[in-house]
This record gives structure tokens, sequence and C-alpha cells, in this order.
């Protein structure tokens, strides 16, 4: 064998022997992240997978498998006390993220764009501070709050909707205030002060430039508020009163109880409902992407 084939020979060899290691290297490497991947997302699901599960248990014991049933279903769908509370949170949901995000947008709005205010830093740290407030302290606080302003000016006459409303409010409107002021700031402001130069007044300026900018900031903040609110239970139990019990404040009584086979039902619709909404929006963004 010349010396020319026996280069060839060991060339080969180390390229084979290198090709093995890629190709273990490749495989070990997407072994690492389907593994990952499975972990995570059956830390995440698997217990709503469950519930869902058992939601379709015939037996009064949650934990008991007895045979597949839509009864607790049907239970649920007659069940006044849940429905009510299902009724009665949506309904303070959509009025507080309402306002809450006409509100952030307002506050939002004003810390970015307006340059002189005084004291604009301390007033940036009091649009955020609920952000990091424990929801203990801020229910005990707006507690206290109606309290104080129920014997000074007879408003609000006493804790109900109205009280839990204005207090989803107040947590809300941090949230909105953070995600307009983060878009506002990556927002070029140059194209707002071009169209002053053409002569655009600063109210055209606002609904024609930009609200439509800052639009999905708003949906986003919206839908925050309205999810907040939603799950609120902490600052709920401080302000709510007789005849205005949110769904989280029934679901937490029925389970502190004992496990209810009706409220893993209830789970089950939202469930299906949120992933509902998440292939919709996906669907609408994919299309919207192609266009």
């Amino acid at each position: 064998m010349s010396s020319f084939d026996r280069i060839l020979v060991l060339v080969k060899t180390s390229a084979s022997g290198m090709l093995g290691v890629i190709k273990e290297t490749f495989f070990t490497k997407l072994f690492f992240k389907i593994f990952t991947l499975t972990i995570g997302f059956s830390f995440l699901y698997f217990p709503i997978l469950t519930l869902i599960a058992y939601s379709f248990n015939d037996n009064k014991r949650v934990m008991v498998w007895k045979g597949f049933s839509f009864r607790w279903y049907k239970e649920l769908f007659q069940n006044e006390q849940i429905l009510e509370a299902f009724y009665t949170s949506l309904k303070i949901a959509s009025l507080s993220a309402t306002f809450a995000t006409i509100m952030g947008v307002m506050i939002g709005f004003s810390l970015t764009r307006i340059s002189k205010i005084p004291a604009r830093p301390f007033f940036i740290f009091l649009s955020s501070s609920p952000l990091v407030m424990p929801e203990i302290i801020l229910g005990l606080s707006l507690l206290l709050f109606f309290i104080s302003s129920n014997h000074i000016i007879g408003f609000p006459s006493s804790k109900g909707q109205l009280t839990v409303l204005i207090s989803h409010i107040t947590f809300s409107v941090a949230f909105v205030a953070v995600i307009i002021q983060s878009r506002l700031s990556s927002y070029d402001k140059n194209i707002e002060e071009a169209a002053q130069d053409l002569g655009t007044i600063p109210n055209m300026i606002f609904w024609k430039i930009t609200a439509p900018v800052i639009l999905p900031a708003i949906l986003s903040g919206w839908l925050l508020a309205f999810t907040l609110s939603l799950d609120d239970l902490v600052v709920a139990s401080f302000t709510t009163g007789p005849g205005a019990n949110t769904l989280p404040i029934v679901v937490f009584s029925k389970v502190r109880l004992g496990l209810s086979p009706e409220v893993n039902a209830l789970s089950a619709i939202i469930m299906l409902i949120v992933i509902l909404a998440a292939i919709s929006i996906y669907l609408i963004n994919r299309s919207n992407i192609k266009k």
C-alpha cells in the first residue's frame, strides 16, 4: 500500500469517526430537548388533564373512578349558586377590565409623552407599586378605605359588587399602565412630530397614529385585566358582601368542604374555552402574517 493510500484510509477513518461523534451529539441534544420539553409540559398540564379526566367520573367521591358519565356537567348547569357567581365574575371582570384599560392608557400615555411632569419618577413608581404589593395587604387596605369612606361620606353604603369592582380596577390599572408605557417607549416619537409639522392637531394624531400602533398593547392590557379580575380571590374576599360572591370565592368555599365534581366540570369547561380562544388567536395571527 502506497503512502497516498495510507493517507486516504486515515482520512476516511477520521471522517467516519467525526461523523459518528456528530451524529451522537445531535441525537443526544435532540433527546435532551425532547425530554426537557416533556417534563416541563407534563409538570404544567398533567394536573389540569387529571382534573378534566375526573370531571367525567360518575362517582361523587372525586378520586375514586366509577365510570364515564356527563352527570356532573348536567348538575353544574342546574347549580344556581355557581351560575350566579360565574355571571357576577364575568360582569365585574368585564367592567373592571374596561375601566382599568381606559385609566391605564391615560396614565401610561401621560407618563411617557409628557416630559415636564413634576416628580415624574415618583409617579411612575406609584403607578407600578401595585404590581409588587402583596394581595393580602392590598385587600386589607381597600377594606379599611371603604369602611373609612362609609363613615365620612356614606359611600359605599355597603360592601358588594361595587366595592369588588373598585378594588379590581385599582390593582388592574397598574398592569395596563406598564404595558402601555412599554409599548410607547419603543415607539418612534418622530412619526407624531412629523404629523404635527404637517398641521395635524394633537387629538387627531392620537386617534389616527398613536392609537392604532398601541392597539395590540391595549387589547393585551384589557385581556390581562380581565383575567386578573376573573381569577382574583384574596382581594375579593376582603371587599365582597352578601349577594356578591364571585366564582373564585364560591369555588374556594366548596373545595374547603371537600372536592366537588361540579368544580371539576366547571374547570374543564373553562379550559375548553381558553384552548379554543388560544387556537382562534393563533389562526387569526397566522392568517394576518400570510397576508
